[in-house]
């Protein structure tokens, strides 16, 4: 009897999850964030369901990360070579933008940290936890945390100087437009990632919604999955050309034409010091 009352009940829920009811009201009560608001003295504070999301989906990325490198040999396993293999090509795709093999080994361990906590962060919407880039503040915070390493990691490999060289390349003139890069570089990273995943977060609402059955997995592990690590993987080789157009721009050799005007003032205006020098007094006499 327990059976036939269970297989009643499971039908009952199962048709009531068929239902379509109001979608717009389903779909915006999936989009607003969740809010709880507590005191720390006389200051309110904040804590939204992308900060509780975005710490369990980091703290799952330096488990998995941990388990991945723990036990390093000099015989490696199948594990540690797949991890050699990835540090690697980071490395290389770096040095392509670029850099030089030290710098690359250097910004190697941060580009892989965003590429980590932007693919749990994504991929963490396959178990129905809501994703922390839905929200526009992780984005623009990632976005700014991002452009604000491309800028101290370029003047700490070049300089002041070849930071200077890339601001004025190819003419002085670049100046304001180069400043305007820097605003515009940050709003796009952080508007691509929310877009896409706030796009496939209310398309997966949506097929939640009409077809909860089978169809919503399927799409899933698009939307879900392959979408979030492509758009992590796209985060990370922005942050990389950044760095990489700075220095390789800091590094060109200078134009053999401009050299040349160069010298020539600089040698037009020794000759007018010797002039002057041997007109005055003193050297006359």
């Amino acid at each position: 009897m327990w059976f036939l009352e269970f297989l009643k009940a499971f039908g009952e829920k199962f048709v009531e999850e068929l239902k379509i009811g109001n979608i717009g009201e389903e779909i915006n009560h999936g989009i607003l964030q969740w809010k709880q608001y507590f005191m720390i003295g006389d200051f309110q504070a904040v804590i939204t369901d992308a900060i509780i999301v975005s710490w369990i989906a980091i703290t799952v990325m330096i488990v998995l990360m941990y388990l991945l490198t723990r036990g390093i040999s000099k015989k490696p396993n199948t594990r540690q070579t797949a991890m050699w293999l990835l540090v690697d090509l980071v490395i290389n795709v770096c040095i392509s933008f670029g850099m030089n093999r030290e710098q690359a080994e250097k910004v190697c361990p941060m580009i892989m940290s965003i590429g980590a906590v932007i693919a749990g962060c994504n991929v963490i919407s396959a178990f129905k936890l809501s994703p922390p880039a839905k929200n526009i503040a992780f984005p623009v915070g990632m976005a700014l945390f991002a452009m604000t390493y491309v800028i101290v990691m370029s003047i700490r490999f070049v300089g002041i100087k070849g930071f200077m060289k890339y601001m004025t390349s190819p003419m002085p003139a670049m100046i304001p437009f180069k400043i305007l890069d820097f605003i515009i570089k940050p709003m796009s990273l952080s508007l691509r990632l929310f877009g896409n995943v706030f796009g496939a977060f209310v398309f997966m609402e949506f097929l939640y919604i009409l077809v909860p059955c089978i169809v919503p997995g399927v799409f899933g592990l698009w939307f879900d999955i392959l979408d979030g690590l492509i758009q992590a993987v796209v985060f990370s080789y922005l942050t990389m050309s950044y760095i990489g157009e700075i220095v390789e721009t800091a590094h060109e050799p200078a134009d053999p034409e401009k050299l040349k005007k160069k010298e020539a003032k600089k040698a037009k205006k020794a000759a007018k010091k010797n002039a002057r020098t041997s007109e005055s007094p003193v050297a006359a006499a």
